[in-house]
């Protein structure tokens, strides 16, 4: 595994630092109630972007299912399909949300980045998004080459996304490996790999940034309603207790100041110590959601984690 702490300026570092402050003392909507939730679902938690290229909506269907994904395709030739899937705590978000990311991915890594719709919690409960993931992931995978003139996909999640992200990956894995091996790598960023709670999780305060303990608590408890902290560590709910054989290249990227940093540590390890290749990315000073939300670090990472995807798509692929 490849560990990394990414090195900023003293200024970037004041910066988010002042940000942290600011997002810290926010007042926070109770996502258990109907109000709460309507105003997070309301919420623009993304800084504002500009895009260049066009997203296209559509409605797919293939042998796991049908699916809604949100298209962006690069202007040039297309190099790989990133399938993307958002955050958003399993209760909120949509692939609209990340529209700004994904263009910048697309112009900069020349790739088409497919993004999927989930059901979200309370409404839909586990394993209502993980069933509508994998739809997307086998449509993609099985019409590829016909879509996009490549066989080449990574796989990429943020957050609650990193979580089905991962899933989709041991689902396709261990379901439909024929596709699985169009998999040639997996972007996986800030994600919750653990539900019942890692050690830096169980370590946040009422003060933590953007996911203080009542959030945490508060989407486990919508999206998984019921279990307990042993079901929880289900390999099948909590990717990081999975069997992660034969996964492939990762980069996993996190901020410092983010609850769920742990969740990354331990997932690059295992990952790793089952014999696939991990890098870690940590950015200083970074709150959970940072990649999108504080452009000091979040930029930077961007670009990072663009070329990471431009590098991974150039290499060579081996013999048949």
């Amino acid at each position: 595994m490849t560990f990394r702490f990414e090195s900023v300026s003293e200024s970037t570092l004041d910066q988010m630092r002042g940000i942290n402050a600011q997002l810290a003392a926010a007042d926070l909507p109770d996502p258990t109630t109907a109000e709460g939730l309507a105003v997070m679902r309301g919420t623009t938690f993304q800084v504002p972007a500009a895009t260049e290229l066009v997203p296209t909506d559509r409605r797919v269907s293939g042998p796991a299912g049908e699916a809604t994904v949100r298209i962006i395709r690069p202007a040039g030739p297309v190099t790989g399909v990133v399938f993307h899937v958002h955050g958003g705590g399993f209760v909120l978000g949509a692939p609209a949300d990340d529209d700004a990311i994904n263009d910048l991915l697309a112009r900069t890594a020349g790739v088409a980045v497919v993004s999927t719709r989930y059901r979200l919690a309370p409404e839909h409960t586990f394993p209502a998004p993980i069933e509508d993931c994998l739809a997307a992931a086998v449509w993609l995978a099985g019409a590829v080459e016909e879509e996009f003139g490549t066989d080449r996909i990574v796989v990429s999640g943020y957050s609650a996304g990193g979580n089905l992200a991962a899933h989709t990956l041991l689902l396709l894995r261990d379901g439909f490996p024929e596709l699985f091996g169009r998999v040639v790598g997996a972007s996986l960023v800030f994600g919750v790999y653990d539900l019942s709670r890692t050690p830096s999780s169980r370590s946040a305060t009422p003060d933590t940034p953007v996911l203080p303990p009542r959030w945490l608590d508060q989407f486990v408890g919508l999206a998984f309603p019921g279990l307990d902290k042993e079901k929880l560590r289900d390999g099948g709910i909590s990717p990081l207790y999975a069997d992660l054989h034969g996964m492939p290249p990762a980069l996993f990227t996190v901020g410092e100041r983010d609850p769920l940093l742990d969740d990354s540590l331990f997932m690059a390890a295992r990952w790793r110590a089952a014999g696939g290749r991990s890098e870690l990315a940590v950015w200083p000073e970074s709150p959970h959601g940072f990649v999108g939300m504080t452009p000091p670090t979040g930029l930077p990472a961007q670009h990072r984690i663009n070329a990471w995807v431009k590098a991974l798509l150039s290499e060579k692929q081996p013999a048949e």
